[in-house]
C-alpha cells in the first residue's frame, strides 16, 4: 500500500507520512497535503517542540503510549516519517479522520 499511511517494515506497526505547521493556532489533522499528513502544531519548532508536541498528539489521537511512536525521518524538517508500533493502518486512518483503506 502507498499513501500516507502505510504499514511499517516487515508488518510490524505502521509509517505515516507527516506535513506539520508549527506555530499554528492550534494542533490538530487538517487531512491530505501533497502525498502526506497534513498537522498543524501549536508548538514552535524550536528545541524539538514541535516533534514532541506532534508525538504527544498522534499518542492522544491513536490511543497508543507515546513511547510507540517516534520520528524516523525528518526530525529537523516539516515533512517528517513517522513510526507508530502496535497498530494497524486502518486504525491509525480512523483515529485520524482519514476513512479507511478499504
Amino acid at each position: 500500500m502507498t499513501g500516507p499511511v502505510s504499514p511499517g517494515p516487515g508488518g510490524s506497526g505502521v509509517q505515516l507520512t507527516v506535513y506539520v505547521q508549527p506555530r499554528a493556532s492550534r494542533t490538530e489533522c487538517t487531512g491530505i497535503h501533497d502525498g502526506a499528513i497534513r498537522i498543524r502544531l501549536a508548538a514552535p519548532p524550536v528545541d524539538g517542540a514541535a516533534n514532541d508536541a506532534l508525538i504527544r498528539f498522534l499518542a492522544e489521537k491513536i490511543g497508543v503510549p507515546r513511547s510507540n511512536i517516534r520520528v524516523a525521518r525528518g526530525t529537523g524538517s516539516r515533512r517528517k516519517v513517522v513510526a507508530v508500533d502496535g497498530v494497524t493502518v486502518n486504525r491509525v486512518r480512523v483515529a485520524l479522520g482519514l476513512g479507511t483503506s478499504d
